[in-house]
């Protein structure tokens, strides 16, 4: 059995399991009783011995049963309880002689053990056998009869309580390992969609950057003054983009579907796009304006990034966002895309219908999300 550090969880069950082991021995107190009122000698000590050491055992593989339970429905290993029911047999035995007929309380202790921490079919079977074994002996040996009636039932009802709390005790587990479980589902939900959101995030930013710089670049020989407003614009927008990273990963980031129309405009005009846009957002519901937001960034980075169009027009509606460009499409590293699943992802949570494709009437790439009414 594993050992564990004193502010280990292992070893805070180990020393529970000693408290709930221990608070039972009080019923040993017949046994020391009946051993104590034994003339002094050998037996009256080996009796002594043997009730300190049964006692001792018990308390030690209840506690080591119950730290191990953490993991398992019964401990890894099943031998060693055995070997610890056949010592305390032994050792219930060994107070025979001094003990009399109130040696039979081991009896109970030891089938609610074997029902505690052997597997199930075992430790049911193993109690039959102890409580059959007490009745037995209760007939055979002379004068115990009048004196020992009620212990085989009480080896039965202990091992049915004994089940009882063990089932109890699994269920408990189950729950707590379902607990972890969806404790961890939510951490990789939360690692996913802090992934999708950066990818999100960056693309765009990035996309735009690399337009404004190497607009910036070219404009350097031909208009100083516009080239440095592009970058002026490019330590703006690398500003904003380290602040959105920011907010991500506290998760506190939201987005604007005002915003990113502007920001769309933005990035169109630098990448030499001809851009119609709505003017307002005013009539979009307050629920859709973030997924039609998303969408505006993520076609827009594609047309930028991929398309090489001429010209794109965003179709804003109270249900829907339309992108339309023409140009050759999302042709680039992202196709299928991680930007256009995100975006699906975030679509179907609403209940949204994605359209991503080429035009049927002319050349170009469309990307529409349409939400039911």
């Amino acid at each position: 059995m594993t050992t564990a550090t004193n502010d280990t969880p292992g070893r805070r069950g180990f020393r529970a399991g000693w408290v709930f082991a221990a608070i039972w021995l009080f019923y040993l107190g017949e046994n020391l009783q009946a051993i104590l009122d034994h003339p002094a000698g050998m037996w009256r000590d080996v009796g002594l011995a043997a009730l300190i050491l049964f006692a001792l055992t018990y308390v030690w593989v209840v506690g080591a049963m119950r730290r191990d339970r953490r993991d398992l429905p019964y401990p890894q290993h099943v031998l060693p309880i055995w070997v610890s029911l056949a010592a305390m047999a032994g050792l219930a035995l060994l107070q025979i002689p001094a003990a009399g007929s109130s040696v039979l309380t081991c009896a109970v202790y030891i089938s609610a053990t074997a029902v505690m921490g052997l597997p199930l079919h075992q430790g049911l079977a193993f109690a039959v056998v102890v409580a059959l074994t007490v009745e037995v002996v209760i007939r055979l040996v002379p004068g115990w009869h009048a004196v020992s009636q009620g212990y085989a039932l009480a080896v039965v009802l202990a091992a049915a309580a004994t089940w009882g709390m063990r089932l109890a005790l699994e269920r408990q587990s189950r729950l707590i390992q379902a607990q972890f479980e969806l404790a961890e589902l939510a951490v990789a939900g939360e690692r996913s969609r802090i992934a999708a959101d950066l990818h999100d995030i960056l693309g765009h930013s990035l996309t735009v950057v690399a337009v404004k710089a190497e607009l910036a670049q070219r404009l350097l020989d031909v208009d100083i003054e516009r080239a440095r407003a592009e970058l002026a614009d490019l330590e703006a927008l690398s500003r904003d983009a380290l602040a959105d990273v920011r907010a991500t990963a506290m998760g506190m980031r939201g987005i604007s579907l005002p915003g990113e129309i502007a920001a769309a405009k933005a990035a169109l005009t630098a990448a030499n796009v001809q851009a119609e846009l709505p003017g307002a957002a005013d009539d979009v519901p307050t629920r859709h304006r973030e997924l039609f937001a998303w969408t505006i960034r993520e076609a827009v980075t594609n047309i930028v990034r991929h398309s090489r169009a001429r010209h794109a027009e965003v179709r804003l509606s109270p249900n829907s966002v339309e992108i339309i460009d023409d140009g050759q499409g999302s042709t680039g590293g992202d196709t299928p895309g991680q930007g256009l699943a995100g975006l699906r992802r975030r679509a179907d949570e609403l209940g949204a219908h994605l359209i991503a494709g080429q035009r049927g009437d002319r050349p170009g790439f469309r990307v529409r999300v349409e939400i039911p009414s």
